[in-house]
């Protein structure tokens, strides 16, 4: 009798034994499961930050270029009429060419303001603003040069020019924080909460 007792007891620890290893198999299969998970949410955070900025960058640089495109002609021109001593005949073809440039920057402006954040989205719409003042002064003061060959000397095109170059500076100030924000959003799990959450 004791041999079948001792026996049904081997069994029976047996039995129990191998559901406790079953459930404590099942429990460590999920941990690893919801750790894999986690590994996986964080692989596509960090893909989906990446190419945020990717996408940012690009929208800021695309901008930036179109902005110094229209910048440069509008500058070269003003120093052409500033460097002639006659009435020089208004020059609409030229006038209109900066336009088409300044129109081009306005328009990768409103890309900028897709890609945010708000605030330089709002920089960006600032400095268009400041471009097209400036624009309009450089135009201002080719119209006078036309009309009687002496203008006020171009300080409303200097005072423009200045407030461009200030917002400039204030926009890329701003897209190189945007930039650095989006790469502080990449939350890697440390690997110390990696092992915790599979062990």
């Amino acid at each position: 009798m004791t041999a079948i007792f001792v026996s049904a007891v081997g069994v029976l620890g047996t039995i129990m034994g191998a559901a406790i290893t079953a459930v404590i198999a099942a429990r460590t299969e999920r941990r690893r499961e919801r750790s894999q998970e986690r590994v996986q949410l964080n692989d596509l955070r960090v893909e989906h930050q990446r190419w945020r900025r990717e996408r940012r960058q690009a929208a800021y640089l695309s901008f930036l270029e179109a902005l110094g495109n229209a910048d440069r002609d509008n500058q070269a021109f003003f120093r052409e009429l500033r460097a002639g001593h006659t009435p020089v005949p208004f020059d609409e073809t030229r006038t209109a060419a900066i336009r088409v440039k300044f129109k081009d920057a306005e328009s990768a402006g409103l890309v900028v303001a897709l890609e945010g954040p708000e605030a330089v989205a709002e920089a960006a719409h600032d400095l268009v603003d400041q471009l097209s003042s400036l624009v309009q002064d450089v135009r201002e003061y080719a119209e006078a040069v036309a009309a009687d060959g002496h203008p006020n000397g171009g300080d409303n095109v200097h005072d423009a020019g200045m407030r461009f170059i200030a917002e400039r500076k204030a926009f890329l100030g701003l897209a190189r924080d945007a930039l650095d924000e989006v790469t502080r959003h990449i939350q890697i799990l440390p690997e110390t909460q990696l092992r915790e959450g599979a062990g």
